[in-house]
């Protein structure tokens, strides 16, 4: 959480800051903004802890749009509430907006032109890279904590949607179906 005695409005100028300055920097599409987004908020400003911020990320990802712009809206929520839903998403809207109105007006050009096809084809490694970054930070939880459900839902949910093609729709609502009886199986044995 934003220290309580900063003042909400230089929280909102940071987290516009912050956002702009992700999506202007962020390639590859939004599961590369999910590092980039942990490291700021949870790593950097402390703001939001780890745990709750891979929650945040798997409802940004479940939710219909752009990851990037799911993930401004959920993080804006969380620390200043719908000024900083606002506030995030038009930080997170506006590089993308101005960039892309700029192609726009001269594809023909852009597409054809030499140099930009060989610097988004080398930039094709980098994206990968931060996706598989992404991904070893995500998996790696479950794999410290001994989490053996976790680690059998990820194994299971890739061998069934990358050999058999199983919808990732189905796969997402099966994921959340066992955690809610997980859930409800941890507190009742609370209760007990």
């Amino acid at each position: 959480m934003p220290d309580m005695p900063q003042k909400k409005s230089r929280v909102l100028v940071k987290l516009f800051l912050s956002t702009l300055y992700l999506s202007a920097f962020t390639f590859g599409g939004g599961y590369v903004i999910v590092t980039l987004l942990k490291n700021k908020f949870v790593d950097q400003l402390h703001w939001i802890e780890e745990d709750e911020m891979l929650d945040l990320v798997a409802i940004a990802q479940s939710s219909p749009g752009a990851i990037a712009v799911n993930g401004a809206i959920i993080v804006g929520y969380k620390l200043c509430g719908i000024p900083g839903v606002l506030v995030s998403v038009v930080g997170a809207v506006l590089p993308p907006l101005i960039l892309l109105s700029l192609i726009s007006v001269g594809y023909q050009a852009f597409c054809e032109n030499v140099i930009v096809k060989a610097l988004l084809r080398g930039m094709q490694a980098g994206v990968a890279a931060v996706i598989t970054s992404v991904v070893m930070d995500m998996g790696a939880k479950p794999f410290n904590e001994r989490d053996f459900l976790s680690i059998f839902i990820m194994a299971a949910c890739f061998v069934l949607n990358y050999f058999f093609n199983v919808n990732v729709v189905l796969l997402i609502l099966a994921a959340a179906l066992i955690g809610i009886v997980r859930t409800k199986w941890a507190e009742r044995g609370k209760k007990a």
